[in-house]
């Protein structure tokens, strides 16, 4: 069931996206490591391609929403495996298990397309 709006996914990228880029300072598991950068990067990738995603919060619109839930599940379970994969989940793996799980699960309740007046549309002149 798709309960949640793109407008509504639109916020949450960009408020998880901040909070993935701070959360190693806030939550104390800065060490400079994989561990810190990930959900730095994650969180960058997610605020560039939320500004190209074809929505209501999109700037850009270059990519589709359906794109966009597909990279947030891409994202999301590199997050959430990612302590076991890359080796630190004896330090940590907590925040990245639960956010992971978190946008996968919010990139599958997410509607697929925008309501049709968000939606960016291609004109082309016509031809002489």
């Amino acid at each position: 069931m798709r309960v949640i709006g793109t407008k509504t996914h639109g916020y949450l990228d960009y408020i998880v996206g901040v909070l993935l880029i701070i959360a190693p300072w806030v939550l104390g598991f800065a060490d400079n490591g994989i561990e810190t950068w990930l959900p730095v990067i994650l969180g960058a990738g997610a605020i560039l391609y939320s500004l190209l995603t074809n929505y209501e919060l999109g700037v850009w619109r270059m990519i589709s929403m359906r794109t966009h839930l597909v990279l947030d599940m891409l994202s999301g379970l590199l997050l959430m495996v990612s302590p076991w994969l890359f080796g630190f989940a004896d330090y940590i793996w907590a925040p990245h298990f639960i956010v992971g799980l978190i946008e996968i699960g919010a990139a599958m309740m997410t509607e697929k397309r925008p309501h049709a007046a968000a939606q960016h549309v291609h004109h082309t002149r016509p031809v002489h």
